[in-house]
């Protein structure tokens, strides 16, 4: 890596502060949420955080599309976050994650150039936005329409890397979600019904993914 150390510590660095921040505006422009979550939680959130934003500046260095994997990272973590104890996935969230996604993406296709990638990276959310819609309309008990929301900005950003990133994305993301359960099962008691978010497992399969896969 040209950059060495340095940048991955500076961008974690980035990413400690900005997962708090972004936390903070949630609570404060969706209310609903029940607000700041218990401290424990934050500071996991912020670390974990800090923690993939350092991978991704291993990964990608300093390069035109950082930005976006970036977002995809902070937004991804704050959506698992919900999504895990509310078994909710916000649109207003989603809908950022996919048009800041669109945008960044965007301004990296102008600098770099990489048109086929962006074009490539919008098939990818249209293909994993239809495959999980057409599971969700045959099993809606397995998904919810918040997942199904969810796999178009993961498509983008894993199209925008490959089509097997895709696929893998895509299938991982329910092998991710069966571990989850099991661990969940073994973790309640038994006379509680289990009900496991899948969004989290969408979010680390397709992180995985982006940070394995090249």
């Amino acid at each position: 890596m040209t950059y060495g150390v340095a940048f991955p510590l500076l961008a974690a660095l980035a990413g400690l502060l900005l997962g708090p921040a972004a936390e903070f505006l949630i609570a404060r422009t969706l209310p609903r949420l029940g607000g700041l979550p218990a401290h424990k939680v934050r500071i996991t959130t912020a670390a974990v955080t800090a923690l993939l934003f350092g991978l991704l500046a291993w990964r990608f260095g300093f390069s035109p599309e950082l930005p976006a994997f970036f977002l995809l990272a902070l937004l991804g973590v704050q959506l698992s976050r919900i999504d895990f104890v509310l078994h909710l996935l916000p649109n207003p969230l989603v809908l950022i994650l996919l048009g800041g996604g669109v945008a960044f993406l965007g301004v990296a296709a102008v600098v770099s150039p990489a048109w086929p990638e962006l074009i490539r990276g919008l098939a990818g959310a249209a293909t994993l936005f239809a495959g999980y819609l057409i599971l969700g309309l045959i099993s809606p008990g397995s998904l919810g329409m918040g997942d199904v929301k969810l796999a178009a900005p993961l498509g983008l950003y894993l199209g925008y890397l490959g089509w097997e990133q895709v696929l893998f994305g895509g299938l991982l993301g329910f092998v991710v979600g069966g571990v989850l359960t099991v661990l969940m099962l073994r973790l309640q008691p038994k006379e509680k019904p289990v009900e496991t978010a899948h969004g989290p497992a969408m979010f680390a399969a397709a992180m995985g993914v982006v940070l394995v896969l090249q």
